[in-house]
């Protein structure tokens, strides 16, 4: 069951509007990550509560382990990526689903063995990462993230294109370890090392790297298969993203097993395709804009065509991320 706390924070957000930014007034397009796009289908110009429907859609969304390491699971499912590490020091999450799937989460883990919870670890503040914070806390986990992540949860937002209101998290659900820069931890015989990233998707991002596993999770620094979310409102820029995919890139390896935030697991052949997609898209979308070109103009261009086919098939169309591109050179 969900916790009253719990339940009063699942009903403090709700969706502002989903007026259509674009034509036809759809909030994405096709299914992949199927997860998430599925949690925002088409909407009427006036749909409130549209957060509490997508928490119940993210909460029917099956939980899928991928074996990744001896004490390692990557679980896909309702919300973005999570891993898992379980072993004789307990259990440590990288990220924590959505609060409706809560029920089935902790069964998960409860199957994985009797080990404790102790670890949740943040890759970022948005709300499919973190919205079962409340509820790993409750279970006994220490919450760590980057200090930005703790301050972003404690304030109001807006969410650019996808026009969804967040407010402040409860304080049960805020990390009670943060750090700036780096933070290292010895946990069932890995090491692992945390960084923050300057300001790509958010400017609360960081990896997490299990170094003996050779297992990197870049939390949404990383959309593997389609284009990306910037949220500009919290400091995310798409040089910034960019910038954060070569920075991963060099520090990984052709067997390096690398967690997206959503989307497959992925390689380093992967984030590459990723990385050169987003030069693409921001060099054509800065030369629209150099030649004084309208947000409007720019976009009605279509200056991203040629890419829709393969990367346009989840949360951002190309139009959505023409408009994230535009606003955030």
């Amino acid at each position: 069951m969900v916790s009253s706390s719990s339940a009063k924070f699942f009903t403090r957000r709700q969706i502002l509007q989903t007026a259509g930014m674009f034509a036809g007034g759809s909030l994405l397009t096709q299914a992949l990550p199927r997860s998430l796009a599925a949690a925002f289908p088409q909407q009427p110009a006036a749909a409130p509560d549209t957060i509490v429907t997508a928490r119940a859609r993210f909460g029917s969304t099956p939980i899928e382990p991928t074996k990744l390491a001896d004490t390692l699971t990557l679980l896909t499912g309702p919300g973005g990526n999570v891993i898992v590490s379980n072993g004789p020091d307990g259990k440590l999450l990288v990220d924590t689903f959505t609060q409706l799937a809560w029920d089935r989460f902790k069964k998960t883990l409860d199957d994985m063995g009797k080990a404790p919870l102790k670890f949740a670890i943040d890759t970022h503040w948005h709300w499919d990462h973190t919205d079962n914070n409340i509820n790993v806390h409750a279970a006994g986990a220490t919450l760590i993230s980057q200090e930005n992540t703790r301050k972003r949860l404690t304030e109001s937002h807006l969410l650019d294109v996808l026009n969804l209101q967040l407010d402040p998290s409860p304080a049960d659900a805020l990390p009670a370890h943060t750090f700036k820069q780096s933070y290292q931890m010895h946990f069932n015989g890995e090491h692992l090392t945390l960084g923050h990233m300057a300001p790509a998707h958010t400017d609360s991002d960081i990896y997490v790297h299990f170094q003996k596993a050779n297992v990197l999770h870049m939390g949404d620094v990383f959309f593997n298969g389609s284009y990306c979310y910037i949220d500009s409102g919290t400091g995310g820029s798409i040089g910034g993203m960019i910038a954060g995919a070569t920075r991963m890139l060099a520090m990984v390896d052709n067997d390096t097993k690398i967690v997206p935030g959503h989307g497959p697991l992925g390689n380093k052949s992967d984030l590459t395709k990723f990385r050169d997609m987003m030069r693409t898209a921001r060099d054509r979308v800065q030369k629209l804009k150099a030649a004084k070109k309208t947000l409007a103009e720019s976009v009605a261009a279509k200056p991203l065509a040629d890419l829709d086919p393969v990367w346009g098939k989840g949360l951002m169309n190309g139009d959505r991320f023409v408009h994230l591109i535009y606003t955030t050179l």
